[in-house]
């Protein structure tokens, strides 16, 4: 009776870890942030965003926010920010919990319009899983600590289905 816990217990703790292993989180801008003048289509061109998956927008708080737009206010920098309302903590997190477009602008002043502060991008659903071009930089560390605690975690289960 008690094996028969621990192969339960094993298995839910691979399903979380799959699970989680499989969602990333994205730092808008990487080690600029979210600011002025930075491109962020070039940003987002050759990262693979799917559902499970958050965006981390990092700012000086009260120098800009983050509004999270319809596709007609992102072109025209319109700030009517989508029922969600505006980020504002310097810190703002978004989980990408479904697929289609998302369209994301900063409302203060004209940096939409004039200082390049807005993002567009398509996530995915979590049953499509294209090849990512990931950036060495920041994935690699991701992904070894990912790894690593999957590792622990597995090697732990193993050692419940010995006890």
């Amino acid at each position: 009776m008690a094996a028969s816990h621990r192969i339960i217990i094993f298995m839910a703790t691979i399903v979380v870890l799959a699970t989680s292993i499989s969602a990333k989180e994205y730092i808008v801008g990487d080690g600029s942030g979210w600011t002025l003048d930075f491109d962020y289509q070039v940003w987002a061109k050759d990262k693979v965003f799917m559902v499970g998956d958050t965006l981390v927008f990092n700012y000086a708080p009260g120098a800009h926010n983050v509004m999270k737009v319809d596709g007609n206010s992102f072109q025209k920098c319109l700030i009517a920010p989508v029922s969600n309302g505006t980020l504002t903590s310097g810190r703002d997190v978004i989980p990408l919990k479904t697929s289609g477009m998302k369209w994301y602008v900063c409302g203060v002043g004209k940096h939409c319009e004039l200082r390049k502060m807005k993002l567009a991008i398509a996530v995915l659903p979590q049953t499509m899983t294209p090849a990512p071009a990931p950036s060495v930089s920041t994935s690699i560390k991701l992904e070894v600590s990912v790894i690593y605690g999957f590792l622990v975690s597995l090697f732990g289960g193993f050692l419940l289905l010995l006890a």
